[in-house]
């Protein structure tokens, strides 16, 4: 029996040891890049000394530092950019362009990698392939003492006749209130500026709306009496109209697109908790 237990034993440890020499491994070759050869993107990047990033102000993701003091961008896309550069032993080049030209621009050379990020649709996959590191998602939200509101445990409890649901007319989310809540009441009204239709709620007129969910955290300290669904996390966990988003490369470059996805999965963690920090200061 001694023998059995020592055999075990020993069995044991070897296994641990395997696992923890296969996760070295595994962050290893993550942090690795192709070998010459491999990527004649990877190629082009060393011999030019620079990874050019497409920028432009998106935050929390990618936010400008005006302040002069410290670095030109901060958010996780400028951390994963430092990232790939330093992997590479390169310089970081940003590459200023605007919402409208960020993915042509990336299309025609005109950068490495668009660090944006970029909400992944089914039209932009056409054209370029992504590494996802985020997403964008929705809070509904209502007022605290609204038993229609705070009564709701899933979110087809919304999709009720005697529940009325206000949206601005003509942004992104029309549609898809439409869509999820087509027995609710629905109630467009003209944007006045704010982030989401908050009078509307405040005033009663409303029961719920739907906001980013990024922005909940600094609404709900500016607006007392709301309350967010769902409220676990404080709503940054909600996967309604959820749409994935990150880094946008151009298309025929596997190898360099399985290192970036490499490296951007062992920096999850990092980018995740970076992006939180950076939503807490959402206006």
């Amino acid at each position: 029996m001694t023998k059995i237990k020592t055999f075990l034993a020993r069995a044991s440890r070897g296994a641990t040891l395997a696992a923890a020499l296969a996760a070295m491994g595994s962050t290893a070759l993550a942090q690795t890049p192709p070998a010459p050869g491999a990527s004649p993107r990877i190629d082009a990047i060393r011999k030019a000394g620079v990874l050019r990033v497409g920028v432009v102000n998106n935050p929390p993701w990618l936010v400008q530092n005006t302040s002069g003091d410290g670095e030109d961008w901060a958010g996780p896309s400028w951390m994963l950019g430092k990232e790939f550069a330093k992997l590479l032993g390169v310089k970081m080049m940003p590459v200023p362009v605007s919402h409208e030209t960020k993915v042509p621009a990336l299309v025609a050379n005109q950068m490495d990698i668009m660090i944006g990020p970029l909400n992944q649709t089914a039209e932009r996959a056409k054209i370029i392939d992504f590494v996802t590191f985020s997403s964008t998602g929705v809070c509904m939200f209502g007022r605290a003492d609204n038993p229609k509101f705070t009564s709701a445990k899933t979110l087809d409890d919304f999709n009720k006749p005697e529940v009325t649901i206000a949206y601005f007319s003509g942004a992104g989310e029309e549609p898809l209130v439409r869509q999820q809540f087509p027995k609710a009441k629905l109630r467009g009204v003209a944007n006045s500026g704010s982030v989401a239709p908050i009078e509307e709620v405040m005033a009663g007129r409303s029961d719920v709306a739907p906001l980013n969910r990024m922005l909940w955290p600094n609404i709900s300290k500016k607006v007392k009496g709301l309350a967010a669904f769902p409220k676990e996390n404080d709503c940054q966990d909600s996967k309604i109209f959820e749409i994935q988003s990150g880094m946008g490369v151009a298309k025929e470059q596997q190898v360099y697109l399985d290192w970036l996805r490499s490296v951007a999965q062992r920096m999850q963690p990092a980018l995740t908790a970076e992006e939180r920090r950076m939503t807490q200061n959402l206006k």
